[in-house]
């Protein structure tokens, strides 16, 4: 077990004094499971169960209060009452309805109880099959481990700490660098993580990925509702990955003969399983961001490494200086979205991207984000600023004056003039500060 940031998340949870029942969401083997085994140590009693295992379940099935239902937790698992803080974790809570409805009962009867619940296929249930008690529960989504988090899980905590200040120094550019460019072959998906930490080893982790890929692809039979449905996931799973960071039409998606809407369907449940993002375009430079859902979106995967291991990206990447010059630069492209997203523990957090509204036009960048005030451009690319006219139609219509750029180099501060004469501060960061843009932003009075 390596150090995990939502931990934080977890303890100002615990501490709230309005705290409610806590649905833990994300993609199988995220580290759901092993999270709340390390955060369970700060309490005094752990009780977990997986309604998986018909003992577990029938706990619920066969009890209806939730002072019933507890005590016949204590019993089973052999655990005598204690004073102090007690956890319940229910896995795989969607295996039964009536733990779903207790949720609430034990929010209303119990406030004193700390729950949380999660299972592998929560989400592609949530609204469908199961009714959540709305406004009796809260969430909090679980993502890949971060650069941060695999600097600490390789023993790099002093460039780990420099990194979240956004304070590392020009001179150890390259070694940060060549670290990250590390990351970007391994990916976050905590076990390889954990077994690249350990051994060094990209050859190694070949057999994690199988299982992986594996275990998503073996979900299809849970997640889908039909065989139609589950072709086209199986489809999707097997063809999709080549397409990541790349905007997709689902009509014959992946050379298939499946509609859109069939596609389309697909896409969603795997979304909902948080195994991909529909990252949607918008056409405005101002608050608020307003996706438009109508125009073809980009395609997100949950992970790069897993990425760069079906699309055989591995041996490329293995020693490359830059990684824009990777698969059309969409790989640099793909891990700075999932670093922008690896620190936000909202469920309903997305990415989105900038295209310009007008017949014929080309012009779109790779991300754009809100603050309070503004709407933040992104774009990932090295190279000279002439290179960047995406960027400056753009800026052409913000109100304001600040831009991002991720590429290869040191963090470079520039400003620009436009045609129209309009100036603007180009800020350009290496690849390796996308985690560390809210820090980057709150230095530049950027709210």
């Amino acid at each position: 077990m390596f150090e995990r940031r939502i931990l934080i998340s977890l303890l100002e949870w615990a501490n709230s004094p309005n705290r409610k029942p806590l649905v833990l969401r994300g993609a199988r083997q995220v580290g759901k499971t092993t999270i709340i085994e390390e955060f369970a140590k700060e309490f005094d009693t752990f009780l977990s169960l997986n309604l998986e295992r018909t003992k577990d379940k029938a706990l619920f099935e066969t009890n209806d209060t939730p002072e019933d239902v507890l005590t016949a937790i204590y019993l089973s698992k052999n655990k005598e009452k204690k004073t102090g803080r007690t956890l319940l974790f229910i896995d795989e809570v969607q295996s039964s309805k009536k733990a779903v409805a207790m949720l609430r009962y034990f929010y209303e009867d119990i406030p004193e109880l700390f729950v949380i619940a999660a299972g592998s296929l929560l989400e592609t249930l949530i609204d469908v099959q199961i009714s959540f008690p709305v406004g009796r529960v809260e969430y909090l989504a679980l993502r890949p481990c971060s650069f941060s988090e695999f600097l600490g899980a390789i023993s790099e905590n002093q460039i780990k700490e420099k990194l979240l200040s956004a304070e590392l120094p020009e001179a150890i550019h390259s070694q940060v660098t060549k670290l990250f460019n590390e990351f970007v072959l391994v990916g976050g998906m905590p076990e390889v993580v954990a077994s690249y930490a350990e051994k060094r080893d990209i050859v190694a982790l070949r057999k994690i990925y199988d299982t992986l890929l594996n275990g998503y692809r073996d979900d299809v039979e849970k997640y889908a509702s039909n065989k139609t449905e589950r072709n086209v996931l199986r489809h999707i799973l097997k063809n999709g990955w080549r397409y990541a960071g790349q905007r997709i039409k689902f009509e014959c998606f992946g050379e298939s003969n499946y509609k859109s809407r069939e596609i389309g369907e697909a896409f969603r449940t795997l979304e909902k399983a948080m195994v991909l993002e529909l990252c949607y375009p918008t056409v405005v430079a101002e608050v608020p961001l307003s996706p438009d859902l109508k125009k073809s979106p980009k395609l997100l995967w949950l992970d790069t490494g897993i990425v760069n291991y079906v699309a055989k990206n591995q041996l490329e990447l293995f020693g490359l200086q830059d990684i824009s010059k990777l698969w059309k630069g969409k790989i640099a492209e793909h891990i700075v979205g999932q670093e922008l997203l690896s620190h936000n523990d909202s469920v309903l957090s997305q990415r989105n991207f900038w295209v310009r509204d007008a017949r014929n036009s080309q012009a779109e960048l790779d991300f754009v984000i809100q603050t309070e005030s503004q709407l933040v451009p992104i774009e990932v690319k090295s190279g000279h600023n002439s290179k960047i006219k995406s960027m400056h139609l753009f800026m052409e219509q913000s109100k304001h004056d600040f831009a991002i750029r991720f590429w290869n180099n040191p963090m470079q501060k520039d400003i620009l003039k436009l045609s129209s004469g309009k100036q603007y501060t180009l800020l350009s960061l290496p690849f390796y500060y996308a985690e560390a843009l809210n820090k980057i932003l709150k230095k530049n009075d950027i709210q």
